[in-house]
This record gives C-alpha cells, sequence and structure tokens, in this order.
C-alpha cells in the first residue's frame, strides 16, 4: 500500500503590489540564478511507505534525480547515518550525504529555503513545515530546515507562517504567485487573513507583489501547490501546463489560474498535458511543469507520450536556452501526485 498525495481528500486573482513589507534586503533568487547546490531528502519511514516494492521504485527515482543533479552542480542527499551505507551503494560518487534524519523525500516544502542578501549573506527562512496541515508524520522533516541551518551556522529566520515552498513560486524580481487553497487554510494558518498570509511571504521572500487564485482545498494531500501547473521562467514570464477546458473540477480550476495569471499582465506560455501516459491511475500527477533548474540543466519529467514529451522539452529549451534538458522516468513521483521540482532544494551561490 502507498500512500498517494492525491488521495486527501478560481475567483479573479489580484496583483497587490505593496512594497515595505520585506523588512530587510534579503530575498530568495529566482531558481535559474547559480546555484552553491541542491539538497533532497531520502524516503525511508514505513507510516508513509507501506509498500516495501514502492519504496524501492521511490527510492530509484530519487537516486537518478541526484545522480543527474549532480552532474551539474553539488547535490547534498538529506538522511539519517543509518541509511547512509545502503545509499551510498546506489548514488554516484559525487552525491553528498547528510546526517539529518528525514521522512519523505519532498526537499520543495520541508528543505532549507534560502534568502541571501547583495553582500552575500545567507540566511535560512522558516515556512514551518507541518506534514501539509498535519496530514502526514513529519518528526524530522518538521525539522530540517533548521537543523540544516545549524550545521552551515547561518541564521535561521521563522517567516511567522505555515506552508510550503512548493506553494508558491516567484521570479526573484518582486513577483510571487500562489493558491489560496494551500496557505488561507485552518490546517496551516487557522483563523489569519488572506493580506497577513501575503505580508508575512512578501517578507520572507524579499518580494513585492502577490498573485493569488483560488485553486482546489481538501483534495490533494498539499492543498493544489502551485508548482505542479505554473513555474515563472523569468520576470513576470511564466510556463504553465493546462489541458483542454472542460467541465471538471480541475481543468477548471487550472484555466481560472491561467486566466487570472493572464489579467495580471504575466506573460504565458502553454505546455499541453500528455495524452498517454505509462501510468493511468486517476491519482497519477504528470506534470512537466515540475521540472527542477540547476546549473547548466533542466531536470524535466518524461512520461511515455513521445510527441507531448517533445513537446514540453521543447518549450523548456525555448525559456532556458543554453542548458541541457534532461527528461527522466520519474513514475513514482508521479504517483506520489508529485515530481522532480518537489523533491529538490536548491542553495544559491
Amino acid at each position: 500500500m502507498r500512500i498517494s498525495r492525491r488521495q486527501f481528500g478560481f475567483m479573479t486573482a489580484a496583483m497587490i503590489g505593496t512594497p515595505g513589507f520585506a523588512s530587510s534586503d534579503f530575498f530568495v533568487p529566482a531558481e535559474e540564478e547559480p546555484h552553491r547546490a541542491t539538497f533532497m531528502q531520502w524516503p525511508n519511514h514505513k507510516s508513509v511507505y507501506r509498500d516495501s516494492e514502492f519504496l524501492r521504485m521511490t527510492q530509484d527515482n530519487i537516486v537518478d534525480i541526484a545522480n543527474n543533479v549532480s552532474n551539474f552542480e553539488q547535490l547534498i542527499l538529506l538522511a539519517d547515518k543509518k541509511h547512509h551505507a545502503h545509499i551510498r551503494a546506489r548514488v554516484s560518487a559525487d552525491v553528498t550525504l547528510w546526517d539529518i534524519p528525514t521522512e519523505d523525500l519532498w526537499a520543495r516544502d520541508s528543505g532549507p529555503l534560502f534568502a541571501v542578501n547583495a553582500g552575500g549573506d545567507q540566511r535560512i527562512v522558516g515556512l514551518n513545515f507541518n506534514g501539509w496541515g498535519n496530514k502526514q508524520v513529519h518528526h524530522n522533516d518538521g525539522q530540517i530546515a533548521q537543523r540544516v541551518a545549524e550545521r552551515l551556522d547561518v541564521p535561521f529566520v521563522n517567516s511567522g507562517v505555515v506552508g510550503e515552498p512548493g506553494g508558491l513560486d516567484q521570479d526573484g524580481h518582486g513577483l510571487l504567485i500562489a493558491h489560496e487553497s494551500s496557505w488561507v487554510i485552518k490546517n496551516r494558518n487557522p483563523g489569519v487573513s488572506r493580506d497577513t498570509i501575503e505580508q508575512k511571504l512578501l517578507s520572507a521572500f524579499g518580494a513585492d507583489r502577490m498573485v493569488w487564485s483560488p485553486g482546489i482545498k481538501g483534495q490533494d494531500i498539499t492543498d493544489y501547490h502551485i508548482d505542479s501547473l505554473a513555474r515563472f521562467t523569468g520576470p513576470g514570464r511564466a510556463l504553465i501546463q493546462l489541458p483542454e477546458r472542460a467541465n471538471d473540477r480541475w481543468s477548471r480550476a487550472m484555466w481560472e489560474t491561467h486566466d487570472a495569471l493572464e489579467q495580471a499582465g504575466i506573460e504565458l506560455d502553454i505546455i499541453p498535458d500528455p495524452v498517454t501516459t505509462r501510468v493511468r491511475s486517476r491519482d497519477f500527477v504528470s506534470s512537466y511543469a515540475n521540472y527542477f533548474v540547476c546549473n547548466d540543466a533542466v531536470i524535466c519529467a518524461q512520461f511515455g507520450d513521445a510527441r507531448a514529451d517533445d513537446v514540453a522539452q521543447g518549450k523548456l529549451a525555448e525559456h532556458y536556452p543554453g542548458r541541457r534538458i534532461i527528461p527522466l522516468n520519474t513514475d513514482a513521483l508521479g504517483e506520489l501526485g508529485g515530481g522532480i521540482h518537489c523533491a529538490t532544494q536548491q542553495w544559491p551561490a
């Protein structure tokens, strides 16, 4: 048995520009800016992975991503020391292991979020990961960001808001996008207004504008993270993955987000959904948008639909010129409701 992130069961967006929320000159750089390293986490907890064969498949995906990223930059894989010998036998010699215990793989959400300033100082911002609203065990995962800060001896700053970095995307130039459903919700921020959450996020990221779209609550473990749908590829420019317009709940929500972002003045380029995938499960997430930009490469998913895979890779090549496009089979992550971006977190140079 495995627990899918989708087994847990849009108004017009507002672009609200309020300069001055950022309390300092720290900001979170865009993902495509140079990295010092990338962090990943080792999935292992039996309450999350009750099927040992599926756990092995999931770990294989993590190994594949880690080995490929390590061809372009340092890859730091976080895991309890008791797992290191087993991991070392499976990963490249270029992968570095740190003794920081984990339960699951989602480094985008529970890993360290770095902010920098013009003088080269760094700090880690805590978004207080709580297992997507206490839906999953996170005794270790909830402490990862602070433990990394302690190991690196960099300041840890509590943002004062509960959520996950995968629940928003940002262009590194002052603009954030997010679904309300994964922030303005009682399992993360009970009784807290959207305006207050926005102010705290703008401060945490060193941003000054935010675009909201409603999203969907309660239909997946994340309450609909934006990073499987829309991603910034530059200042005010984004890729968005969309199906044909239809009346089902997910399609309506996706197109609502598209329309809201378009109304907010963001330049959008559409990636179509794959039609035929290797995995046909209803809960399977076939997100091309959930790619990861590392130094000199883009690590992305391919799902076995040759035409759609080629179109997606072509779009990524257009938006990230000069970088190698590395497509991987990460179907196990898709069955869990996530992807490559969800499994990685960058450490800016």
